[in-house]
């Protein structure tokens, strides 16, 4: 196959040149030349030949049917949406050794077992390594085909020669094209790979399964340059000192975006936990800790707020916050200060959420203000206690989604105890304390 011609496009001015330069001569900018195939133009004076196009109706366009096929792995299925559908691209990204490559091909070996062909591609490691990591995940007789190689025309000719359900490519920034002159793992070579194997993976209905390695730089290697042309885009997270892994479903054309799955690393890969708190249990006689409930995806998760709130000995007080916005703890503590009256101007205030979870939603509001005034007041929390609402700047406390579910993951867990904005009707027997301003809230316990 002839090699096609290429040429580098800067990437904030769209400025051609026929090689590599640091500096753009059109914009100034630096390290912006990526490389690009370069198309033959239609000759002069040519007509380009278009099919003829109508607009439909959209009362009679038939909806898509997406089948879906199970990975096996109740988690993984789903953050998807219900697994793997046919034709579709996913990308799965993560740091290094949080278990993107286990998690792939555990569900590999799954699919192998129901007459389906499944080709793990390999770039990082051989045969016999993989066949190792097979055998210490109990999976030494599925049915995969392996194909250790860094080329992206290798992959293709697999593909031509034989039929696969299933492509799982290890890694992306390691495969490259012979059509590009860059180096794998390039911004050129990563997007003609990934637009190659999306274009098979929709003209041939397989289902191609592509990990990402996350750099410091991120978007040069890393899937955020990818994630505009796949269709699914699920990241890794994780708490390496307890083994714990989050899988998080960030884009998904097939199914709803935001779900995770809790698994946790063992010596026999990526094991599931359906029912995971990640609430701490142990002594509960000290201040600062609150159990709170959040939503991810579908799911409600019980996780504990930590605070410590302690005399400064600097000019300025310091505030730190883990798994929770920093902007968003000052203005709960402003509100505590303007509308509570508790005054922490001469305090240094620490917020961590416990497990290495991220609480992105507002529902936590009412639950940091109670650690903050916890451990400001030395004054314990009883475990069987949660506090439930968003506060707003007037220190008012509004009700927030899914009270329902949030509630019956709480008593599930032994609270019994609920600081609500509103009632809640439930079928088992529980104490609300109607809370509807801060004021009143710091009297409240």
């Amino acid at each position: 196959m002839a090699k096609k011609k290429s040429r580098y496009v800067c990437q904030n001015c769209g400025y051609v040149s026929p090689g590599w330069i640091g500096k753009c001569p059109e914009c100034s900018s630096w390290s912006s030349f990526i490389e690009e195939i370069e198309e033959p133009s239609a000759p002069a004076g040519k007509k380009s030949q278009t099919a003829n196009v109508t607009a439909v109706n959209l009362r009679e366009v038939r909806g898509l049917e997406t089948e879906r096929t199970r990975t096996g792995i109740g988690e993984l299925d789903q953050v998807l949406g219900g697994g793997l559908v046919k034709g579709s691209v996913i990308l799965v990204g993560g740091e290094p050794g949080i278990g993107k490559s286990t998690i792939v091909l555990q569900s590999a070996g799954i699919l192998s077992g129901g007459n389906r062909k499944v080709l793990y591609v390999s770039g990082e490691e051989s045969a016999a390594q993989i066949k190792l990591r097979a055998d210490r995940l109990g999976m030494s007789s599925a049915d995969i085909s392996i194909l250790p190689t860094n080329s992206l025309e290798d992959v293709l000719s697999a593909l031509d020669n034989e039929r696969f359900d299933f492509v799982v490519l290890d890694s992306i920034q390691t495969v490259a094209s012979a059509e590009l002159n860059s180096a794998a793992g390039t911004v050129g070579q990563v997007r003609h790979v990934t637009y190659r194997l999306v274009e098979v993976a929709k003209s041939r209905a397989i289902t191609v399964l592509i990990i990402g390695q996350v750099t410091k730089d991120g978007y040069i290697a890393g899937p955020k340059l990818l994630e505009h042309l796949v269709d699914t885009v699920l990241y890794f997270e994780g708490d390496y000192s307890r083994g714990l892994r989050i899988l998080r479903s960030v884009k998904n054309r097939f199914g709803p975006t935001d779900e995770v799955g809790i698994f946790e690393m063992s010596d026999k890969g990526l094991m599931e936990l359906k029912n995971y708190s990640f609430a701490d249990d142990a002594d509960r006689s000290v201040s600062g800790r609150v159990n709170v409930p959040v939503i991810e995806g579908t799911r409600a998760f019980l996780v504990e707020v930590q605070a410590l709130v302690a005399p400064t000995f600097y000019q300025f007080p310091k505030r730190n916050a883990m798994g929770i916005d920093l902007n968003r703890m000052n203005m709960l503590m402003a509100v505590l200060d303007k509308k509570g009256g508790l005054n922490l101007a001469g305090s240094d205030v620490y917020v961590n959420v416990a497990g290495g979870m991220k609480i992105t939603e507002t529902s936590a509001d009412l639950a940091l203000c109670a650690a903050i005034v916890s451990s400001y007041r030395e004054q314990a929390i009883s475990p069987e206690t949660t506090f439930i609402g968003e506060v707003g700047l007037t220190g008012t406390v509004r009700p927030v989604s899914n009270m329902k579910s949030r509630v019956a993951e709480c008593y599930k867990m032994g609270i019994r105890k609920f600081f609500l904005p509103e009632k809640v009707e439930f079928d088992k027997k529980i104490e609300i304390v109607l809370t509807k301003d801060i004021s009143g809230f710091l009297d409240m316990f």
